[in-house]
């Protein structure tokens, strides 16, 4: 088995719908996203993928995220923007690109992530 990673960024604010505690306030983020791309074959020029075109896809993806609130986008609106939902969110969006991750793990803090993975 083989495995790519792409790691890229973004900034945004939210809040925690149903929490106790300061983070049902509004604050903000500087978020670090993990792809992993996993692959038992190699194509033709030996890779999993291009790492230009899955830096490319995630890249759109963060961008309608950056600088944003993420409570106010149309998805987060009705699914509270956890570190949890928000890398679930994205991995669903790399899969109607045509991408299935491995994985999706977003940092929040250097010291507390979370990840989202299909069996």
């Amino acid at each position: 088995m083989y495995k790519i990673k792409v790691e890229s960024s973004f900034s945004s604010a939210h809040n925690l719908r149903g929490y106790k505690g300061k983070c049902e306030e509004l604050h903000g983020h500087n978020w670090k996203v993990d792809v992993c791309v996993a692959s038992g074959k190699l194509d033709k020029a030996g890779m999993v993928m291009d790492f230009t075109c899955l830096k490319s896809k995630l890249g759109k993806i963060l961008e309608v995220m950056d600088h944003k609130y993420l409570n106010e986008l149309p998805y987060f609106k009705k699914v509270n923007p956890t570190s949890e939902n928000i890398a679930k969110y994205i991995y669903g969006r790399l899969k109607v690109t045509g991408i299935k991750p491995a994985a999706v793990t977003v940092w929040e803090s250097e010291k507390a992530r979370a990840t989202y993975y299909e069996k």
